[in-house]
């Protein structure tokens, strides 16, 4: 009995184990398989990217102040950022991988660099 490639339909030759006749036909299924997701994440890491940039760039000294007029001007989305951190009197800061802002009062915001 020969198998059949789940893309083309074309015969497979070669390893018992094979899946596809060839690595186009493999790369095609798997790209028309994952579309929506890798979509998904790919935009979802787009903005974590931008954020982080921004963040890096306004924060060159590791601990800063800056406006939300100013983060949101440069493209800064406050949905994205990867992790939250609570400190022991309840203060919240916000992380994009080791870049973090707190928000202040009069739409200011700490810039703050996480030491590993």
């Amino acid at each position: 009995m020969q198998k059949q490639c789940p893309e083309c339909g074309e015969k497979i030759v070669g390893r018992i184990d094979k899946k596809f006749c060839s690595d186009a036909c493999r790369n095609s299924y798997n790209n028309r398989i994952n579309k929506d997701s890798k979509n998904l994440i790919r935009n979802t890491n787009n903005r974590l990217r931008k954020n982080y940039r921004i963040l890096e760039e306004l924060n060159p000294d590791k601990k800063t102040r800056t406006s939300r007029a100013k983060l949101i001007e440069k493209g800064f989305d406050f949905n994205y950022f990867t992790s939250i951190y609570t400190t022991k009197v309840g203060t919240v800061y916000y992380f994009v991988y080791d870049q973090g802002y707190l928000p202040l009062e009069n739409d200011y915001y700490a810039l703050v660099k996480r030491e590993d």
